[in-house]
């Protein structure tokens, strides 16, 4: 690494953490004092209301990342211009390339810790967040994680339906299973009073099963217990609609085959699946906008209008990519292209600026 490069990036990297612990602190103010009056209805302890808000920061940091990596790039660059430091590099022969290039490295490692933020810390800080909501903060009991009336279940070549699930006891109540040949017609019907599970499979207990013939003949036999192979599992039976969004890829895309399994609409989850990879990418799109902009404003961008151009960019690219996304949701637009729309869009927004910049 040059001392070039070295300068650049160390210029780059403290203004990006400036600019990040700023917004961070601004999203975590604005967010406390929306949600305190709520929580303190419930009198909680002020442990519980720090470790909600401590868990939150993770989140918050993947959201603010590429605003940070924008403006960051618009005051790194207008600082340097605003020396002649610029025109300097310039004048000793150095590309605008070799100059910008510490910055879209530092830009591109923002969006893999995206990746890995929204991948492996996101999922359990949520889960751990909503537990301390509304289990120590709202006083709530545990089991509302948990889908618990009227389970519907598909296999391969069956259906479950359980009237009641005791998240507590790991147990179903009045459960009935239908087995399917081909066609769907029914050949089994299994009636249990209850099955619990055991940590690798279900055992049903006082089964009733009646095997059904073509010719409308019905055998019925009765037994005290029996094991269930089922592709179901405890987690399969949480909430997953309530918190998709803070799925890593690779959870939502199994979950979402198994709902194509199931054979369940799933166009709204694909279009959240891809966009777990897209929009880290945020980041890096940001920064390859920014440098044009920042190098055709040249020695007479200041702050205010690092600030200021960084806040409208970044408001258009969520505004655009949120309205696509919704339109991959909806059906409109394929979901992998719904996903990656906005930032062909401003990638090539970014081509354009960089082929006009004076060099």
């Amino acid at each position: 690494m040059t001392i070039l490069t070295r300068y650049i990036a160390s210029a780059y990297l403290r203004i990006m953490g400036l600019c990040l612990s700023c917004f961070v602190a601004i999203y975590l103010v604005v967010d406390f004092l929306e949600k305190i009056g709520r929580l303190l209805r419930f009198d909680p302890q002020w442990l519980h209301i720090g470790q909600y808000f401590l868990l939150k920061v993770p989140e918050i940091i993947t959201q603010v990342l590429p605003l940070a990596v924008l403006m960051a790039t618009l005051l790194t660059l207008g600082m340097l211009s605003r020396n002649s430091e610029i025109i300097a590099m310039r004048g000793c022969g150095i590309s605008l390339g070799r100059i910008s290039a510490p910055i879209l490295v530092i830009a591109c490692g923002a969006s893999l810790l995206t990746i890995v933020l929204n991948e492996f810390i996101l999922p359990e800080t949520f889960q751990k967040m909503r537990y301390v909501d509304q289990v120590l903060i709202r006083k709530s009991s545990s089991n509302t994680f948990f889908r618990q009336n009227n389970i519907w279940h598909r296999d391969d070549n069956a259906i479950l339906m359980a009237r009641v699930f005791n998240p507590a006891s790991q147990t179903f109540s009045g459960i009935t299973l239908w087995n399917f040949a081909n066609g769907m017609r029914p050949i089994k019907r299994i009636d249990a009073e209850s099955g619990q599970w055991n940590g690798r499979r279900w055992t049903l207990r006082k089964v009733t099963i009646r095997d059904l013939g073509e010719g409308g003949a019905v055998a019925t036999t009765t037994v005290e217990s029996m094991p269930l192979s089922l592709n179901l599992k405890i987690e399969d039976l949480k909430v997953f609609s309530k918190y998709a969004d803070n799925m890593g890829f690779i959870k939502l895309r199994k979950y979402v085959r198994k709902l194509k399994k199931g054979g369940y609409e799933t166009t709204r989850y694909e279009a959240q699946m891809h966009s777990k990879l897209s929009l880290p990418f945020a980041s890096l799109i940001m920064a390859f906008l920014g440098i044009p902009f920042a190098l055709r404003s040249g020695r007479s961008g200041g702050i205010a209008l690092g600030i200021g151009a960084s806040i409208g960019i970044g408001f258009s690219y969520f505004l655009v990519n949120s309205v696509i996304v919704s339109f991959g949701q909806t059906g409109v637009l394929p979901p992998f292209v719904s996903a990656w729309a906005a930032n062909f869009i401003f990638a090539l927004s970014g081509i354009w600026l960089a082929m006009s910049v004076n060099r």
